[in-house]
C-alpha cells in the first residue's frame, strides 16, 4: 500500500480473519505517510516516525507483525522502475501466495481511493507481480542478492470502482478494523464518527454483495497472477 493506514481501511478486517487461520501476512508500505496529519505545531520531520509507530501498533490489533517501509516520499510517488524493482524485492523475499494492491484505475464514484500515490503503487505492484518477480532475468540486481524468481497465485485490487465482486464478511472482526484504524491517531483523531463511517462504507459493500442485513464486508476485484 501507499501510506500508513491504507491497509487498514481497505483491509484490516480481512487481514484480521487471515491471521486468526494461520497465516502469515506482511505489509509493505511504499511511504512513510511524511505529507499527512493535520497538525501546524507538530514538526515535518516528526510525522514519518510518528506515522511508522502508529502502523506498527495498527497492524499488531489484527495480527501482524511483519511491517516493512520503502520510505518513498509521500505525495511524489510514480511507477517507475526503481519503484517496481524494490516491490519485486519484496516479494521475492516474502513469496507470497496473496497479494493485495491497490487499484491502478481512478475511481470516479469516490476521490479518496484515487489518491495519485495509491495509482501509481497499485500500477507499479501489478507490474512487480508480473513480470518482474517471476522472472529471474528481470533486474538481475536482485538475483544477484539471491532473490530467486517467484510467482504469486493471485492479486486482490481495493479501492478502483472497478468490479468488486468478491467480499469478505469482517462483521465478526470489525472492532479489530476499528482498534487498527483508531491507531492512526495522526489521521483520524478530527473524525468524530469513524465508527459510523466505517459501518456505513462496510454495510454498503455487505448490501451490494448480497449478505444478510446486520453484516458488514470490505470488497475486492480478485485477478489470477499464475
Amino acid at each position: 500500500m501507499a501510506h500508513p493506514d491504507d491497509v487498514d481501511f481497505a483491509a484490516a478486517g480481512t487481514v484480521a480473519t487471515w491471521t486468526d487461520a494461520g497465516i502469515e501476512v506482511t505489509y509493505l508500505l511504499i511511504t512513510d505517510g511524511d505529507a499527512g496529519g493535520f497538525d501546524d505545531d507538530l514538526p515535518r520531520e516528526e510525522m514519518a516516525p510518528l506515522r511508522r509507530a502508529e502502523q506498527l501498533a495498527a497492524a499488531k490489533c489484527v495480527g501482524v507483525t511483519d511491517v516493512r517501509f520503502l520510505g518513498y516520499p509521500d505525495g511524489r510517488v510514480e511507477a517507475t522502475l526503481d519503484l517496481r524493482r524494490d516491490i519485486a524485492r519484496v516479494v521475492r523475499q516474502v513469496r507470497p501466495d496473496r497479494v493485495i494492491v491497490p487499484s491502478p484505475e481512478r475511481n470516479y464514484r469516490r476521490m479518496a481511493p484515487s489518491h495519485p500515490d495509491h495509482r501509481a503503487v497499485g500500477s507499479a505492484a501489478l507490474d512487480a507481480i508480473y513480470p518482474d518477480a517471476r522472472n529471474p532475468y528481470a533486474f538481475p540486481e536482485l538475483r544477484a542478492e539471491g532473490l530467486e524468481a517467484w510467482t504469486a497465485r493471485e492479486v486482490w485490487i481495493s479501492g478502483g470502482g472497478l468490479a468488486e465482486d468478491h467480499l469478505v464478511d469482517v462483521t465478526d472482526v470489525f472492532d479489530r478494523k476499528l482498534a487498527a484504524l483508531r491507531s492512526h491517531v495522526s489521521q483520524v483523531a478530527g473524525n468524530d464518527d469513524l465508527e459510523g463511517m466505517l459501518r456505513g462504507f462496510l454495510s454498503a459493500n455487505a448490501t451490494r454483495g448480497g449478505l444478510p442485513s446486520g453484516r458488514l464486508a470490505e470488497v475486492f476485484t480478485i485477478i489470477p497472477a499464475e
